[in-house]
């Protein structure tokens, strides 16, 4: 599965989750118990995504720029201040 299906997933799923938090509120006791077990799922969900990006990075998926280092500045010399 790709990155970009598991992230989708996981936002699917916290969208269901929201929508049972609110009637969990109400005292509705059936969508705790969904709620419970949506955690457990976004849980496992998102041990994949790790697992996933991880071996994305690996592959070479994800290129890392180079850092562009700012070279530090030469200090003038009592010298070169009294000119």
């Amino acid at each position: 599965m790709a990155l970009i299906d598991t992230m989708n997933q996981m936002t699917n799923l916290l969208e269901d989750l929201s929508k049972d938090l609110i009637k969990v509120q109400r005292g509705n006791k059936a969508a705790a118990q969904r709620v419970r077990m949506g955690t457990i799922k976004l849980t496992k969900i998102g041990k994949g995504f790790r697992k996933e990006s991880m071996l994305a990075e690996k592959s070479g998926r994800f290129k890392k720029k180079p850092i562009k280092r700012a070279k530090p500045k030469k200090k003038k010399t009592r010298k070169e201040l009294k000119k």
